[in-house]
């Protein structure tokens, strides 16, 4: 600065123009407004022109001129120069060089005439002083110095000490502690006081402690001591230093800090007199002090919590109460003092919100407010804050609440006028409370209220200017629910009260925030807080107390104790009982009992607790086989559904949930929407269903209520209320359908990749289960209008929202019946008239109003060819009638009526009912009665309407251009196929549609037809059935049988419902037959032909399914055929060929697929109960016997009976030709294998009963063969060959006996049974069924070539079994060419049809005979096995020297070893059939699923080439009959050997075939 203020130019030529130049520019510096920084400037040029003086560059006279000329600009320029020189001074004493030193000395010399001496005493040095003269000696200045500032500063001129002047102070406490209450006022005592101190020298600091120590004793009279201290008071800090040793004086060890003293430090604060900043470092302790000990509360309660969650021996748990009783008494001996809490709760106590929250700050949080006293104290601020809003908007009607007497103090927070009010400091004192708001349940109260309040005013006020305050305000009180009063409830004594006023509020808001501030109770507010961590773990351990001892016997007490336990901690104790039922589903029924006891909220917070627990990301929801769904959450499904209908808890929520995990994709949770429906709105999905429930099911709403479920459901009105109030408040509706019908294909295709087929299954049928039902809750529950508003029309539904059409039209029917009854209504409001012919035209009318835009709708959901085959209406009308419009249940009505009446008879007949109760239940029933009697009349009604309108439509239903076949395939594939398998009901419905549309006479729809494509190729749809689609399916097969079976069993149903109907016109297509078209009825005898074939398919498709070895074939045809037990099979020969086959499955599946096996043997055991309702084929249907056959027709079906004609009346070229290429494919290789199983096959038949004979005659020839069979084995043993060639022969001579002896035997067996009657009825029959053989129909040309591709497979599947061929089914039997020649023959002469299955299933039959032998040797090889050994190196012996052996030398033998081993053989008989029955192998390995042959493979093994060697005599004895009594399909190649060996057989043959049947009869 000096060098801008005094550049060097001015000092060179100071006396020209520099002198003159500084003197303007101070001139200037004092002119300058800016007072500070001119003294600044001055100083600096003073300085400057000084420094240089000092160092020589001006002389010291011009200098000291200008300084003296310079004291007129200013009045205090002396004492800035004085300041100069004092710098100067300074610093010239500490420079070496001394002539700069005696330059300045000079200097101040100089000017000592224009400055005062006393300014320069006070401001330079002694020493400097001394040697300008000023004083005489430095030293002596010093000390003179040194005495006036103890005079001054510390001569004690006030007293201080009491006693000192007690006079004085003694008047001063006097002053103090005068009555107030007159016009005495501060400013009067304060001149009194001002007087005494003068009067007796007090010091006015011990004044002022006096005087805050009356204050203290007098701490009512705050307005007078403030304004007294005000007057008085110096310094705040020295009022602060004062409060401060007072403070200090109570940190001693077991001192306490009286209140008096915190209420005038908080008053002092309060007015400004002190600062917080000053007085807070007085006080004790320390803030790290008081972090530390916070810290170490949260790490106790969390050590607390762990031990009670710990197993803890009986020895540590006394000394932990040991250890913590000590602890305690530490505690109690030694309270902490601590003077912040102190203070803040004083500044609490008067309003002071200001500094106290300033200290609460400076503390962790809730850390003070965890003390009750400034908890209290806290309160009863906000009690006073809130009091007007309260008493505005809070206070309940009728309710007069306590006054509050508001603050004195003005500076307190203001009251809050309105909600924006509680904004201003409210919300922050509330939140700083935090979980201690329990301390003071009424204000908890008062803000619910207030949240209440307001609430209401949120939700009717829409205006936009106060939206957005409106917003602030709500998330205000959203975070007050969260950190204050859930946390607070948290922590009060059980109080009910407080819960049901928390509801009042919490229910105003939506469960979307209801269940955010849940989870944050649950899951962060235990966390946050030491209190808080221990009463969790308090909570936790005495759920785990009540949830062991609960059980259906103490559910009221318990039920008691988790009631007061979920008042305050509802989620802890949720939470652990949630976890308990996920593990023990048993809980579930006595813990939804115990929740009677629960408040609103808790409700509400259970549902929010069974969502988290569903939807918990780290819970499998598949079993590990992942085939299953977890057993957890199938309970907790269950416990959904018990609770949400026995408690009024929100859905909305769980609702909500579901409809997301759809809209994810996962299926799983709709077992949970299954439950709850099921239990709220009492509807079943089950396909167990009996078929009287069935039934009921297909009538009106009370008669499913009654007779439609398994369990009788009751008030189910209120909770089904529920239920819809939330699915339609929340718009869930409909999308919850339409997610499901997505979701259904969405199982398979998006979700099932990884899945196990079974599961992928079951979670199909889940989803489609649930959508019936909630369709069906929907159709009953919802209005017409609700229904009509949500469902669009059915082309949005398919085309728009890709709802499958069955799913969509299933949506759609109940809309289309609601609308149809609202517009028939219309129509009869507007006619009145009563006639029922107009009723019916009327309606007719509505229907169409209705339909008609449905009929135009439907054209799009398919392409324009499918309309070529059926018509829109058709189609229309098949999706959109139910069971309800098609028939009555009146059985059903009648029984649930008895019902009734028999329970009102068990009230009158009861003593034990009081009076009013009888009353009360006996007119229960009767208005239940009069129900059901009013709902039947009202379905009749609307059934016939139904009917007629049916048969005005059905003219325009299907095209005449189109080819039936094609118009089947597209019904079965659009309408019958889809719909059939959707529902029970609808399963029933399809087969009931299918007989009306038949009796309506429909124009182009061919009955038959139907009917044949339905039962002729099933085994793919029941490949691709899921496990409930099955069941379906199979009750829809049940009810198309049960029709077919109704027109079979009696000529004149059929000839009254089918003969001269359209459906059964057979119309032949030019197929050589005449050339041309001809349209005929099928006659009562070929529509049972019919029916044996759709039998035989079955049989077919049934067989192929259970021999794929697939679960899921096996599975579906199991279920399908026990549905269709009932009406199949009918015929002995298929059922035993099933029984066969499933019996194989049992033993195969015992072990490897438990389910399939319980299947399998559920059903083996009601078919072997249906066995004494199946007849012989030949009554099943009319055969017509060949003329060279003696066999009589009552006997080919009995027990070990050889069997049917081959060359049935019906039989078709194809299946004769088919029959030739059988015989000759296999005539080569196969006939010992074949013999072996038909062996086994009369066995089957003699062991499993017989129902057509039981004859004396049957038994001794049974008998005699078995022993004969015995004989010949035995010969075989022992009787020696050499060489291949001999056995050859030998073979070839036996084969010739047995043929001859069979034919021989059956002709006289034949004779001896075959009444003339009968005989004479066999020739009748046969002359009849050839002329109505001339009408018969084709028939389906494709099902011969089926069964060719069958036996294929069955001949390539031969090869692999061991030890067995040709099935019941499909069984080759070796033919000659003079047997096909004679077959040609009868095929020439005989008219036939189309029924494949005649020959085959006569193929079927004249196997089973030939069982017997083979399960003979195979029982009697399982008995004795060690036998078995040697009998195979005897074989060996007997294979070499059979040859050899004479026929004379046989015969002996056999009747030498009948005699010696007949007892032997009857005990080794009656083994083997107990064995047999005890492992029960009824059947036999053959061509694609017999059962093993023997007891062991071992023994199979054994015995598999000594029977197809050593037996073949007795095989062919079995064998023979067949063939003979077959017609036919015998062999003729030997015809010589038969006459030869005729005489031969006479004699043994019939006794031994009678032998034969008689012992196996005892044994059986």
């Amino acid at each position: 600065m000096a060098t801008l203020i005094l550049p060097g130019e001015w000092i060179k030529n100071w006396e020209k123009s520099g002198k003159h130049e500084f003197v303007q520019l101070c001139k200037e510096l004092t002119e300058k407004t800016d007072h500070g920084r001119d003294i600044r400037d001055i100083q600096a040029a003073l300085y400057e022109l000084c420094w240089q003086v000092v160092h020589g560059n001006l002389k010291l006279e011009l200098v000291a001129s200008v300084l003296g000329d310079m004291m007129e600009l200013r009045d205090d320029m002396p004492s800035i120069l004085a300041d100069v020189f004092s710098i100067l001074d300074l610093e010239t004493s500490a420079l070496e060089e001394k002539n700069k030193r005696e330059h300045y000395t000079q200097l101040v010399g100089a000017c000592l005439f224009f400055v005062p001496e006393a300014i320069l005493k006070e401001r330079l040095d002694p020493e400097t002083l001394e040697s300008l003269g000023l004083i005489k000696q430095a030293h002596q200045f010093n000390q003179k110095i040194v005495k006036i500032k103890t005079k001054l500063f510390y001569k004690q001129q006030k007293f201080n000490l009491l006693r000192e002047e007690n006079e004085g102070y003694a008047k001063l406490i006097t002053e103090l502690g005068q009555d107030l209450s007159g016009n005495i006022t501060s400013h009067l005592v304060l001149e009194s006081i001002k007087s005494l101190i003068g009067c007796f020298n007090l010091d006015p600091n011990r004044v002022l402690d006096i005087i805050l120590e009356v204050y203290e004793s007098r701490s009512d009279q705050d307005e007078f001591f403030l304004s007294l201290i005000k007057s008085y008071m110096c310094e705040p800090l020295t009022l602060c230093h004062i409060l401060g040793f007072k403070f200090k004086f109570y940190q001693e060890p077991n001192e306490e800090t009286p209140k008096s003293l915190y209420h005038i430090a908080a008053a002092l604060l309060h007015h400004n007199l002190i600062e917080l900043e000053d007085l807070y470092v007085h006080l004790m302790p320390v803030d790290a002090t008081i972090i530390e000990e916070h810290k170490r509360d949260i790490s106790e309660a969390k050590q607390i919590a762990r031990k009670l969650v710990m197993v803890v021996l009986p020895s540590e748990k006394s000394e932990d109460k040991d250890k913590e009783k000590e602890k305690e008494e530490e505690k109690n001996e030694k309270p902490p003092d601590n003077q912040k809490l102190g203070l803040l709760e004083a500044l609490l106590r008067i309003g002071d919100w200001h500094n106290a929250l300033s200290i609460m700050d400076q503390m962790p949080s809730f850390y003070a407010t965890s003390h009750k006293a400034i908890a209290l104290a806290l309160c009863q601020l906000v009690h006073l804050t809130v009091e007007p809003l309260y008493r505005r908007a809070g206070l309940p009607k009728g309710a007069r609440g306590c006054v509050m007497h508001p603050l004195r103090s003005k500076r307190a927070p203001r009251p809050a006028e309105s909600f924006e009010d509680l904004r201003r400091d409210t919300f922050s004192m509330i939140c700083y409370l935090g979980p201690h708001l329990s301390h003071d349940p009424i204000l908890f109260a008062k803000i619910v209220r207030l949240g209440k309040s307001f609430m209401k005013e949120y939700q009717s006020d829409g205006r936009p200017d106060v939206k957005d305050k409106m917003e602030t305000l709500l998330s205000c009180f959203l975070s007050i629910a969260d950190q204050v009063l859930l946390p607070s409830l948290s922590l009060m004594e059980c109080n009910a009260c407080m819960s049901e006023e928390l509801w009042g509020l919490f229910k105003l808001f939506p469960y979307q925030h209801r269940y955010r501030l849940y989870g944050q109770w649950k899951n962060e507010t235990y966390t946050s807080h030491p209190l808080l961590v221990k009463v969790k773990a308090q909570t936790v351990e005495r759920a785990k107390y009540i949830m062991k001892r609960l059980t259906k016997e103490n559910v009221k007490q318990s039920g008691r104790q988790i009631g007061k336990l979920s008042h305050s901690n509802p989620t802890i104790l949720f939470d652990y009982m949630l976890s308990q039922i996920q593990w023990y589903d048993n809980l579930i029924v006595p813990v939804v009992d115990s929740l009677k006891y629960l408040t609103s909220l808790n409700y509400d917070v259970l549902a929010y607790c069974i969502i988290e627990a569903l939807a918990n990301p780290e819970k499998e929801k598949m079993k590990h086989d992942d085939t299953t769904i977890s057993s957890w959450l199938q309970s907790l499904a269950s416990l959904c559904g018990a609770v949400f209908r026995k408690y009024p808890i929100e859905l909305a929520g769980l609702l909500q949930y579901v409809t997301n995990q759809l809209k994810a994709g996962k299926s799983f949770d709709l077992l949970i929407l299954k439950e709850v429906v099921q239990k709220m709105a009492g509807i079943e999905i089950t396909d167990e269903m009996t078929s009287e429930q069935l039934e009921a099911m297909t009538g009106g709403e009370q008669l499913k209520a009654e007779g439609g479920y398994f369990g009788q459901i009751r008030n189910t009105k209120k909770s089904s209320q529920r239920l819809k109030d939330a699915l339609l408040d929340h718009e869930l509706a409909l999308p919850l359908c339409l997610l499901m019908a997505q979701q259904r294909n969405g199982v398979v295709f998006l979700e099932g990749g990884e899945k196990h087929l079974k599961l992928v299954g079951h979670l199909y049928d889940q989803c489609h289960d649930t959508l019936l039902q909630f369709g069906g809750f929907l159709a009953s529950n919802l209005s017409t209008e609700d229904y009509i508003k949500r469902v669009p029309s059915i082309d949005i539904l398919c085309n728009q929202f890709h709802t499958p059409h069955d799913a969509a039209f299933f949506l759609s029917r109940p809309m289309y019946a609601h609308q149809i009854l609202s517009k028939y209504d219309e129509l009869k409001k507007t006619e009145k008239g009563n006639r029922q012919q107009q009723k019916v035209h009327k309606y007719v009318a509505a229907c169409e109003q209705v339909m008609t835009p449905v009929h135009e709708a439907v054209v799009s959901l398919h392409p324009a060819r499918v309309w070529d085959d059926l018509r829109p209406q058709f189609y229309a009308t098949f999706w959109s009638l139910t069971m309800y419009d098609l028939a009555v249940p009146h059985s059903a009505y009648e029984r649930e009526v008895n019902k009734l009446k028999v329970q009102i008879k068990a009230i009158e007949e009861n003593p034990e009912i009081p009076l009013n109760k009888k009353k009360k239940e006996k007119e229960r029933c009767t208005a239940l009665q009069e129900k059901l009697q009013e709902e039947e009349k009202k379905q009749l009604e609307h059934v016939q309407r139904v009917l007629h309108r049916l048969k005005l439509e059905k003219d325009n239903w299907l095209l005449a251009k189109s080819t039936k076949n094609e118009t089947i395939t597209k019904f079965l594939q659009l309408c019958l196929f889809p719909r059939c398998i959707f529902s029970s009901i609808d399963a029933v419905y399809c087969a009931r549609f299918v007989e009306l549309v038949h009796q309506q006479k429909t124009p182009n729809f061919c009955t038959l037809l139907c009917y044949d494509r339905v039962f002729s190729a099933i085994i793919y749809t029941v490949a691709s059935c899921t496990e409930n689609e099955s069941h379906r399916y199979g009750r829809f097969l049940s009810c198309m049988l049960e029709t077919v079976t109704r027109w079979h069993s009696d000529r004149a149903t059929y000839e009254k419902e089918c003969v001269n109907y359209p459906g059964f016109l057979t119309i032949f297509r030019a197929t050589g037959f005449d050339g041309g078209n001809k349209a005929d009825q099928l006659d009562y005898e070929n529509f049972r032909h019919v029916v044996h074939k759709w039998h035989y398919m079955l049989t077919k498709a049934s067989v192929h399914c259970l021999e794929t070895g697939d679960y899921t074939h096996i599975r579906n045809i199991l279920i399908v055929l026990t549905k269709i037990l009932p009406c199949y099979p009918k015929v002995l020969n298929l059922g035993q060929a099933l029984e066969c086959r499933v019996h194989k499955i049992c033993l195969e599946e015992k072990d490897k697929r438990p389910d399939l096996y319980a299947l399998a043997m559920g059903y083996s055991g009601r078919l072997k109960g249906q066995k004494v309702h199946m007849v012989p084929e030949n009554e099943f249907h009319h055969k017509e016997q060949p003329a060279r056959s003696a066999t009589p027709a009552n006997q080919q079906n009995g027990p070990g009976s050889t069997g049917k004609p081959a060359t049935s009346t019906s039989k078709t070229e194809e299946g004769t030709s088919e029959d030739g290429d059988r015989g000759k494919d296999k005539s080569q290789g196969t006939t010992k294998p074949v013999n072996k199983a038909n062996s086994a096959a009369a066995k089957v038949t003699t062991s499993n009963g017989n129902g057509a004979l039981n004859s004396t005659k049957a038994i001794k020839e049974r008998d005699d063969k078995e022993k004969s069979g015995k004989e010949k084995k035995e010969k075989k043993e022992k009787t020696p060959g050499s060489t291949p060639e001999t056995k050859a022969e030998n073979r070839r001579e036996k084969q010739r006996d047995e043929r001859a002896g069979k034919e021989e035997r059956v002709a006289r067996e034949g004779k001896e049974k075959t009444p003339k009657a009968d005989r004479e009825k066999v020739k009748a029959e046969e002359k009849s069924s050839k002329d109505d053989k001339a009408k018969a129909g084709n028939g389906e040309p494709m099902e011969p070539s089926r069964e060719r591709d069958a036996i294929k497979e069955s001949k390539s599947k031969e090869k692999g079994d061991r030890g067995a061929v040709a099935g019941s089914l499909k069984s080759p039997v070796p033919r000659s060419e003079s047997a096909e020649s004679e077959r040609d023959h009868k095929r020439r002469k005989l008219d036939s049809h189309s029924s494949p299955s005649h020959s085959s299933s006569v193929k079927d039959n004249s196997n089973e005979p030939k069982e017997s032998t083979s399960k003979h040797h195979a029982n009697y090889n399982s008995v004795s096995r060690s036998k078995s050994r040697e009998r195979e190196m005897e074989k060996k012996d007997s294979d070499n020297t059979q040859g050899r052996s004479k026929e004379k030398k046989e015969d002996k033998d056999r009747k030498d070893k009948k005699r010696d081993h007949a007892v032997n053989d009857r005990e080794t008989s009656q083994e083997s059939k107990r064995k047999k029955d005890e492992n029960g192998t009824n059947s036999t390995k053959n061509s694609k699923s017999a059962s093993p042959s023997c007891d062991s493979p071992l023994s199979a093994e054994k015995e598999k080439s000594k029977r197809s060697k050593s037996s073949s005599k007795e095989k062919a004895e079995s064998v023979k009959p067949e063939r003979t009594s077959s017609g036919g399909k015998k062999e003729s190649r030997h015809d010589k050997e038969k006459s030869e060996k005729k005489e031969k057989r006479d004699s043994s043959g019939g006794k031994e075939d009678k032998k034969h049947h008689k012992s196996s009869d005892k044994h059986r």
